[in-house]
């Protein structure tokens, strides 16, 4: 049986791939700093799907330490990760010179380098074993910055520029890279926001897409994927 690893898993897009990848017979591995919210999800998971295993374990995957003892335990646990979805990420509406002190370094702890370390630490395991998938949960703002929140937007085109290094990378070796890119999607970012459901993407609809990838040949990669809302951007 194959393993998934998801960061970012109890919520938003995490939460629905790791649904996704239960569903399609994967085992997965589940982090959250909520103990409540990571063991009530762990249960959920096993009630879907009863044949697979979940491991959950409480971490900050903003902290190098905390996310690295997460991958170690995951793969101790389960076996070889087949797939690595980094789905961590933070949204600061900011413009560049009203950041926080602190904003910068916080976007970049938990949109860049979580990513970073994961790749770091399964990539080499996955080209000796030429097999594996790096889902990156990038953003159009990736592609076009959004002056309203200018560091979110920094760190989300160097993720993309990271995954583009990656895919390079491991192309030699059978490991796949892919980058999603999402538009407007109704996660927790929108929890103040008045808006139609219906106008948005949904985190079911980046779930299905990354499942739809990962179930393709060895021989096809999908390099990037936008998904905008069919309205347009909100």
């Amino acid at each position: 049986m194959k393993n998934a690893l998801i960061t970012g898993s109890t919520k938003g897009m995490g939460r629905a791939i790791a649904i996704a990848f239960a569903n399609e017979g994967l085992n997965v591995a589940i982090c959250s700093r909520n103990e409540k919210e990571l063991l009530q999800f762990k249960n959920e998971l096993l009630a879907a799907n009863p044949g697979v295993q979940v491991f959950a374990q409480v971490a900050d995957g903003s902290n190098k330490t905390q996310l690295r003892d997460f991958a170690s335990a995951a793969q101790q646990q389960l076996g070889f990760i087949d797939v690595v979805v980094n789905n961590l990420g933070m949204f600061t509406p900011t413009s560049i010179l009203d950041d926080a002190e602190d904003t910068f370094e916080k976007q970049l702890n938990t949109n860049l380098i979580p990513t970073y370390e994961l790749y770091r630490f399964f990539g080499k395991t996955m080209a000796a074993a030429h097999k594996g998938h790096f889902f990156n949960i990038c953003s159009v703002a990736s592609l076009n910055p959004v002056v309203q929140a200018g560091s979110y937007s920094i760190t989300k085109y160097a993720l993309l520029g990271l995954t583009k290094l990656m895919r390079l990378e491991m192309q030699d070796h059978g490991v796949k890279v892919t980058a999603i890119i999402p538009g407007s999607t109704l996660t927790d970012s929108w929890k103040d926001a008045v808006v139609d459901k219906n106008t948005m993407v949904l985190p079911e609809d980046i779930a299905s897409a990354i499942i739809n990838i990962y179930r393709m040949s060895p021989g096809a990669n999908v390099d990037e994927m936008i998904i905008k809302p069919a309205p347009g951007q909100l």
